[in-house]
């Protein structure tokens, strides 16, 4: 299994930050639709609130990279690019090496 980590700075904490967590949410369809995906998470930090980072994790780099080349995935990035300072795309492909389950049980 992988994951990919990128980093979005909001334009500033308040509309922009809501809007980039609300489409990020909504890119979650998205990412559920594509074989190999795992999992995302949204985190966001807790001193520069403008600060998010995206963690997405695949079975395979070849998963995320066909995700990637999905003609739809452009226009998610545009309207997530809405949101976000223009920055040099920060991101880094990890590989899991160790895992344990979250041992929070879920409800549902």
């Amino acid at each position: 299994m992988i994951l990919v980590l990128s980093h979005a700075w909001a334009r500033d904490d308040g509309a922009s930050a809501d809007a980039y967590a609300a489409t990020t949410d909504e890119f979650g369809e998205f990412h559920a639709a594509q074989p190999g995906f795992r999992g995302r998470r949204l985190v966001r930090d807790t001193v520069d609130r403008t600060h998010f980072i995206n963690l997405r994790w695949w079975d395979s780099l070849a998963d995320y990279e066909r995700m990637v080349a999905d003609p739809a995935y452009p226009g998610w990035i545009d309207r997530l690019s809405e949101h976000v300072e223009p920055r040099d795309p920060q991101k880094q492909v990890l590989e899991v090496v160790v895992e344990h389950e979250d041992p929070t049980p879920t409800t549902p």
